[in-house]
């Protein structure tokens, strides 16, 4: 969420900030706005499809910082879209917005987009940490914020509806966070954090005594992500606001300060209301109000009790229940053991396919994991075939149907896709998706790698955690349009094997000295790392090559994750480096030798024949 020019508005006015010194204390965090701030670090390459390794390191730091500082962290997500797809417009606006983006760093202007597989890998990166995390069923504001009441301590996000909130322990903007800057203080406190925190008292003080409990009003009046301006334009283009900013004049601050001192006039929301509803047309005016207390709601503390989660691991949630999710996906859910796209796929029967940095001219690159996302959608939303429905031949036959927002060129589509029908195993009545994993683990590999055309006997010589990885790239060369390139696929496997050598030499398991010969093969990688690339030339053709591939690693992890991870799911930061298998690719083309960069080591050299041959073959 977010109040349209609200964060803008606070940050050019400093006095509603109070400095912090944030040590020995429990810290909500709203994990997409973390996520999305360590992502788009200064030196981050937006082009090359992300360096999920770099990004990992930054959270592990975070995350350091934080312990250092008796800072004892839990991660609230957002979830799904929600039953009521309230957000709709606005997530097509976004999507819109990351498409002109990726367009833009295909041509190579500058600008920033969050790597596909993002949040996967901070999901990741919590669990190897340590970190509590839940995953929220639907927009995580409303229960980060009846967490940090009910603990009293401050919410640390990037999301102006924060300032609206009421919080006990306050707001305090990642933009003010300084982890960076963690300073030790004088005497036995240890270090702490700077910081700023929003207090919305001197907020309200600062608009004549303006009622806290106007705040929401004022959010839902000024816009936010659920509720547009136009339902309000006549009562705008009517009302004269305090400091003579009539609508439209003056830019969207004035407007934001008029509306505000024009609200401290009122006692509490239901007058207010009223007098919102005198400037517009009579057979608007119940509409509207129905609109304006909806929204309202949205501030109010959630039924959700996060501590209950963070203390036995049971999410309870009336939105869930009431939209007939399984216990087990929901309870997979909550600890981000299945990822949103499920469960908008499940409640919506909708889903939005992110852009990529990738050749605009051509057909999107998720285009080529569609196979997969059909059989995710068949396990999803199958149809019952027991006797009672088979009457109508009609309904047992037909498949469901979702809808998909994706690129088609330059702009966002919809289309509709058929959801995929599953093999005899699983199209009768024994595992619906309640008991899905009531399946043999066995039955359920089977399926993800019939999905992927692939043999568990191929895989057999793979290190287990690569395993699916290499399904994927197998499905990967057999399906993409146009075909994958020998040297593209060269680039991929070498930099898999740079990530398995970084494994053993940086983080063995169990711990262990590497071997003297890993060493010096990894040392060497180093160096070349190091050394000045002389190409940087962007290849947007082998830029789209690789956003294939990432797609159907996407779904190759949903489909796994759906099916209760029959194959070992891989480490994303190990896995996929954007910079670099550009330019192993780039001098794959113009110095063939590297492709011996891991001769030093006898297990990496053998360990990339066998992925090329298993691909290969």
């Amino acid at each position: 969420m977010g109040v349209q020019g609200l964060t803008g508005f606070v940050e050019e006015r400093g006095v509603f900030f109070t400095e912090l010194r944030v040590r020995d204390t429990k810290l909500v965090i709203d994990g997409s706005s973390l996520y999305h701030r360590l992502c788009f670090a200064p030196d981050a390459d937006f082009r090359r499809g992300g360096d999920y390794g770099a990004f990992a390191a930054a959270v592990r730091d975070f995350f350091g910082v934080l312990r250092a500082c008796g800072i004892a962290p839990f991660v609230v997500l957002d979830g799904g879209r929600g039953a009521e797809d309230r957000k709709l417009p606005t997530l097509r606006g976004r999507a819109a917005e990351q498409l002109r983006a990726a367009h833009g760093l295909s041509r190579g202007s500058g600008g920033c987009l969050v790597p596909l597989l993002t949040r996967e890998a901070f999901v990741q990166a919590l669990g190897r940490l340590g970190v509590p995390f839940v995953q929220c069923f639907a927009e995580a504001d409303r229960e980060i914020a009846g967490l940090a009441n009910r603990w009293g301590c401050p919410v640390l996000s990037l999301d102006s509806d924060f300032c609206v909130f009421d919080l006990a322990g306050g707001y305090c903007p990642l933009s003010h966070f300084q982890w960076q800057s963690a300073r030790a203080a004088g005497g036995p406190q240890g270090c702490y954090v700077p910081a700023r925190c929003f207090s919305a008292e001197r907020f309200c003080r600062h608009f004549g005594h303006l009622s806290k409990g106007l705040l929401p009003l004022f959010a839902v009046m000024n816009g936010n992500d659920y509720i547009g301006l136009e339902a309000l334009e006549a009562f705008f283009s009517k009302v004269r606001l305090p400091r003579g900013c009539a609508a439209g004049k003056g830019g969207k601050h004035l407007r934001l300060q008029g509306l505000l001192n024009w609200l401290a006039q009122f006692a509490e929301p239901a007058e207010a209301v009223d007098n919102v509803l005198k400037y517009l047309k009579k057979h608007q005016r119940e509409e509207i109000r129905e609109l304006l207390c909806t929204s309202m709601e949205d501030y109010a503390p959630s039924d959700v009790n996060l501590e209950d989660f963070f203390q036995n691991g049971s999410y309870e949630c009336e939105a869930a229940r009431k939209a007939d999710v399984p216990e087990w996906v929901l309870d997979a859910f909550a600890k981000g053991k299945l990822a949103p796209f499920i469960i908008n796929a499940l409640i919506l029967r909708s889903t939005f396919l992110r852009v990529q940095v990738e050749n605009m001219q051509r057909p999107s690159a998720h285009s080529t994991a569609l196979p997969i996302r059909q059989v995710i959608y068949g396990l999803l939303l199958r149809v019952s075939h027991s006797t009672e429905d088979a009457s109508s031949s009609k309904q047992t036959n037909e498949l469901p149907i979702v809808c998909e927002f994706d690129r088609c060129q330059k702009t966002v589509k919809k289309t509709f896709v058929q959801a995929g029908s599953l093999p005899p195993d699983f199209c009768d009545d024994r595992f619906p998706l309640d008991k899905l994993m009531e399946a043999s683990v066995s039955c359920r590999q089977l399926l993800l790698l019939e999905t992927l055309g692939v043999k568990i006997s191929f895989l057999e010589p793979i290190p287990s955690h690569l395993q699916l990885p290499i399904a994927v790239t197998c499905y990967w060369t057999r399906c993409s349009e146009p075909k994958v390139k020998l040297n593209q696929l060269k680039a991929l496997l070498l930099m898999i094997v740079s990530g398995e050598l970084q494994r053993i030499t940086d983080d063995p398991d169990p711990p262990a000295l590497p071997a003297e010969d890993d060493s010096v093969a990894y040392n060497k990688f180093l160096k070349w790392k190091e050394k000045k690339w002389q190409n940087n030339d962007f290849d947007l053709d082998a830029a789209h090559s690789f956003c294939q591939w990432q797609c159907c690693l996407q779904m190759g992890l949903y489909l796994n994750q759906l099916l209760g991870t029959p194959l070992s799911e891989p480490d994303l930061s190990r896995l996929y480096t954007g910079t670099l298998v550009h330019r192993l690719y780039q001098e794959l083309k113009s110095a063939p030798p590297v492709e011996n960069l891991f001769i030093l080591s006898p297990k990496m050299s053998q360990l990339y024949l066998v992925l090329l041959n298993t691909v290969e073959s």
